[in-house]
């Protein structure tokens, strides 16, 4: 899920630098991650220092990598644009009107007390309102700029329009139905209706959200780790057998499939899931990305079937790319192989240092070596990487005091400067709040 993330916000990123809408000056202060979250609501959202904060939610209802690149490259423009600290401005600058008519209503107070009332009042409703119609422009720039992105990144625009409309339907189901001029956000048949404007003539005919089979494959596990649940799971492990399923266009017979599969594996079905694999491999016929992810796949099913060999076998021919990496170091570490589990992480977390997960799954591999020390300081790295400082902090804490009575001196020199740069990091982090 992160691999097919990052390979559409790549191109997104050093489109916009290319273009100019971020400065080498930017690019270099700023974090610039996706950070993944396993909610089920249709929603994105860009966070200060280049964070964007993505849920599975939405990667659930996206039909093609056009939509997710849309959704992207606008959270994009609203960091390089500086909309949240331009917020932040205009907030401040409310300030004195609030504390005019404060004032005005502490001098109306000895003559008129409704007066006071009504001046107080109408002074926060004109501040509020100046700051939904700021907001509203910031959400219509953030379209416009991320839409100059799609093309030179190697996207259809027309993923915008086709990605409005399933927010519209997402919204029906969480709109309280305020009036327009009291939403934060334009309402979104504006902004469709903006963006068809925007696309060439020819191209606003043209069919949009038709299902990719990888934009499929990615939706499926979107839907199945962020909304399942064991009834949802056999749902989705017994749609490939529902009347008229042969009828359904390939990409979602492998999106289908794919889900049932996956469900299966929560389900602890693992017959069914082996048996599952066979129509997907099938489907994905010659496409080497589709071919790749049944693979995965499949390995996760052999995983789950306590068969390390077999997934090991499966991933023996790939690269190393993370999911592979992940996989192959769950595989080794079943296996009884944990040393060799540990050198592929420790490779993997010298040129990934962010990658919590490496993290974790390296100090599960140093502690089945018996390397207690070495598994506690990779246990603050993954805290770490979660920006979870103080808890970063109190295991480096405790690998000083394990330390003390450890010869692995090389280990304890690096927990003390781990130590000191974290404990930085958490009071910049609490300054920050």
């Amino acid at each position: 899920m992160a691999d097919y993330v990052q390979g559409i916000w790549r191109p997104l990123l050093a489109t916009a630098r290319a273009r100019g809408e971020l400065s080498d000056e930017l690019y270099e202060r700023f974090a610039w991650e996706i950070l993944l979250g396993r909610d089920r609501s249709v929603n994105a959202f860009a966070l200060p220092g280049g964070f964007l904060g993505l849920h599975l939610g939405l990667v659930a209802v996206v039909t093609s990598r056009d939509e997710l690149a849309s959704v992207l490259a606008h959270e994009l423009s609203h960091v390089t644009q500086r909309h949240i600290s331009r917020l932040i401005t205009q907030q401040n600058r409310q300030t004195p009107l609030l504390l005019g008519a404060m004032v005005l209503g502490a001098l109306a107070a000895s003559k008129n007390p409704g007066a006071t009332q009504a001046l107080i009042v109408g002074g926060q409703a004109l501040a509020i309102q100046n700051q939904l119609n700021f907001s509203r422009d910031m959400e219509r720039e953030a379209d416009r700029i991320g839409y100059t992105l799609m093309e030179p990144a190697g996207f259809s625009p027309l993923g915008f329009v086709s990605m409005f409309d399933k927010l519209q339907q997402a919204n029906r189901l969480n709109d309280n139905g305020s009036w327009p001029y009291l939403r934060s956000h334009p309402l979104t048949t504006q902004r469709m209706a903006d963006m068809q404007a925007r696309l060439p003539a020819d191209a606003r005919t043209a069919p949009s959200g038709q299902y990719q089979p990888e934009a499929a494959i990615m939706s499926a596990r979107a839907r199945v780790l962020a909304q399942g649940g064991v009834d949802q799971w056999r749902q989705w492990a017994a749609e490939p057998s529902s009347p008229g399923f042969a009828q359904q266009p390939p990409a979602r017979q492998i999106g289908a499939w794919y889900a049932a599969v996956l469900s299966r594996i929560q389900l602890r079905e693992v017959a069914g899931a082996r048996q599952g694999v066979v129509p997907l491999r099938a489907l994905a016929g010659q496409d080497t990305a589709l071919q790749r992810q049944v693979r995965l796949l499949a390995a996760e099913v052999e995983l789950a079937a306590g068969q390390p060999d077999a997934a090991l076998a499966l991933l023996s021919a790939e690269g190393g790319a993370r999911p592979e990496t992940l996989l192959r170091a769950q595989a080794l570490l079943q296996a009884g192989r944990a040393a060799e589990a540990a050198d592929a992480l420790q490779l993997w977390v010298s040129q990934h240092p962010r990658d919590a997960t490496a993290w974790h799954r390296l100090a599960i591999a140093r502690q089945a070596m018996g390397q207690t020390l070495r598994a506690v300081r990779a246990e603050a790295e993954a805290h770490a990487a979660r920006y979870d400082y103080a808890a970063a902090v109190d295991r480096l804490k405790a690998g000083q005091d394990l330390a003390r009575s450890s010869t692995d001196y090389v280990e304890a020199s690096i927990i003390d400067t781990r130590l000191r740069a974290v404990e930085s990091a958490l009071r910049e982090q609490a300054a920050e709040r």
